[in-house]
């Protein structure tokens, strides 16, 4: 069976040149379960496999393989050949592959592809990184308005062939300039046989959720999620229609957006490429960017508790409870700057909400701040030998002032940074408890020397 087959026995096929049982392995299985076998191959060795298969079936496998191979055989196989299956693939996923290609490979590419496929890739190279045009695809189905059923679904049995999807058929205008119209499924579509005399322009949905060519990748995929879409339609500003965003890419984005706030709240600046494939400087400036800001943060606060040096002198039981003042703001504004981060980035949360937001985590910091004032106090009559009820209340006020302070000041900042046009990734958790830090320990010494009193010398 194919599915048993293991490397050895694919390279031995390779040695044999056995053409019947190479063409049968490219078209048993899905393509995605197929380039999970080839993992172990070199570039070189899939390539000769993906030779054996239909140019159909052949660009299939190839969308799955892992980029940095798919680039590999790109730079280093037959140039017309190679051509032959970029433009073959869909245009999307061709703009993406050639993005990565060494600039010299593709300009020696460019002329072999065929003049409308060129065209399509130089005008989706030209978009923004990061916007809805460098995603798109432009191969859609579309059809006049003025069609009747009848002939809508002749048309769309010619356009199906070369399309990435169909489930959404797209209505233009009867001019040349395609501007979107609306929409009609093909469920809709089949559903309406029975009136074959239906013109679109009757059967199509016209409150359309659209996205324009340079809107951010990030702003589109909210709109896909919220509105539950297969695919969502690109314009212009003239509302021309200019291809489709499909789910997989959304999905695509959405995990890539996941990682860049994930690493963004871990204090790491982005990678471009995985964590493997990232070489050690590259990794070591994305993180030392962050470690060296939190190293002068943690500097200040070593520099504050110098400023209070005579009142550690005076009540030295306070340096027992430091570590437990500090880490309980850092805790409290580490969890609200996650979770409005994460409700910002899901739009459960906008900018207008942010007079609730503070109120909310009021309420939650005296909440929260109350009962680990209420232990701290316990524990200050506990731990201290020498203290007195003073002593106990100042670190039970400190605890509830610290968390307090956390909690509103994790839900600000990351709302603070949107306002400003910035991601609000960038107010990570690490800059907010070092942010509490500082302010953790001028609490906790300002209510202790308003609180307790000054040794008589």
């Amino acid at each position: 069976m194919i599915n048993t087959l293991y490397l050895p026995e694919l390279r031995e096929l390779l040695a044999q040149n056995n053409t019947a049982e190479l063409e049968e392995f490219c078209v048993a299985l899905h393509p995605a379960r197929t380039a999970e076998f080839m993992e172990g191959l070199s570039a070189e060795e899939t390539w000769e496999v993906l030779r054996h298969a239909n140019a159909a079936n052949c660009v299939e496998v190839f969308i799955y393989i892992e980029r940095d191979k798919q680039v590999l055989i790109v730079e280093s196989q037959d140039q017309a050949e190679v051509a032959a299956m970029i433009a073959a693939m869909p245009p999307d996923d061709r703009v993406d592959l050639l993005k990565e290609t060494d600039n010299r490979i593709v300009a020696e590419l460019l002329p072999l592809i065929p003049a409308e496929e060129r065209r399509d890739i130089l005008r989706l190279r030209a978009y923004p990184e990061g916007s809805a045009g460098a995603l798109m695809t432009t191969e859609f189905a579309k059809l006049s308005e003025n069609l009747s059923v009848g002939d809508a679904l002749g048309e769309l049995a010619h356009q199906a062939e070369h399309l990435e999807t169909i489930y959404y058929i797209y209505v233009v205008d009867d001019r040349q300039d395609d501007r979107l119209r609306g929409l009609v499924s093909a469920r809709q579509l089949v559903s309406a046989m029975g009136k074959p005399d239906t013109r679109l322009g009757d059967l199509m949905e016209r409150d359309l959720i659209v996205v324009n060519v340079l809107d951010d990748q990030e702003e589109m995929a909210g709109k896909v999620a919220r509105y539950n879409l297969l695919a969502i339609p690109v314009v212009d500003e003239e509302h021309r229609m200019l291809g489709i965003i499909t789910h997989d890419d959304v999905i695509d984005v959405m995990r890539e957006e996941a990682t860049e706030d994930a690493h963004r709240i871990a204090g790491v600046a982005p990678l471009v490429e995985s964590y493997l494939d990232t070489h050690l400087l590259t990794l070591t400036w994305k993180r030392g960017i962050w470690v060296t800001v939190l190293f002068f943060a943690a500097l200040i606060t070593a520099l504050v508790l110098h400023r209070y040096e005579q009142h550690r002198a005076w009540w030295p039981w306070l340096v027992v409870f430091i570590p437990l003042v500090i880490s309980s703001g850092g805790n409290s504004g580490n969890q609200s700057a996650t979770l409005v981060i994460t409700g910002l980035a899901a739009g459960d949360i906008n900018l207008r909400d942010w007079l609730h937001v503070i109120w909310r985590e009021l309420l939650i910091g005296v909440l929260l701040g109350g009962f680990l004032s209420i232990i701290g106090f316990i524990a200050a009559c506990i731990l201290v030998s020498q203290s007195s009820l003073y002593t106990a209340i100042a670190l039970a006020i400190t605890l509830l002032l610290v968390v307090v302070c956390g909690t509103i000041s994790g839900a600000v900042l990351p709302l603070l940074f949107k306002r400003l046009g910035l991601d609000p990734a960038l107010m990570s958790n690490p800059f907010v408890a070092g942010i509490i830090d500082i302010v953790g320990i001028v609490i906790y010494m300002t209510v202790a020397s308003m609180l307790l009193p000054a040794p008589t010398l």
